[in-house]
């Protein structure tokens, strides 16, 4: 048990343990990478990572709205009970709004 103080009283306060997190309850975002005739990914995500005009970035849950245009790269999906998903892109336009974030491919 770890001693922790309280902010309101001053109180010294033994906190219970507190079981570890699963990967489960970590926060998602809901993520799709689709081309004009097929969709490579559809579904809840922890992360997604790509290479834009200024370098590889990470787009995570919460991340503010933003456009880019994505350089030829593999795109790299993090996601709950599946392995990675890598997707191999020539050219495409990433839009992220409201902890949603989508990929058009070959536009």
């Amino acid at each position: 048990m770890a001693k922790r103080q309280d902010a309101s009283t001053g109180e010294i306060i033994e906190d219970q343990a507190k079981p570890a997190a699963s990967s489960s309850s970590a926060p998602t975002m809901m993520v799709k990478v689709y081309a004009p005739f097929q969709i490579y990914f559809e579904g809840e995500a922890y992360s997604i990572s790509a290479i834009n005009e200024t370098g590889p970035f990470d787009v995570l849950p919460g991340h503010h709205n933003f456009l880019c245009k994505i350089v030829p790269c593999t795109i790299l999906i993090k996601a709950p009970d599946t392995p990675d998903k890598s997707i191999k892109i020539a050219r495409a336009i990433m839009h992220v709004k409201a902890n949603k974030v989508t990929v058009f491919v070959d536009v």
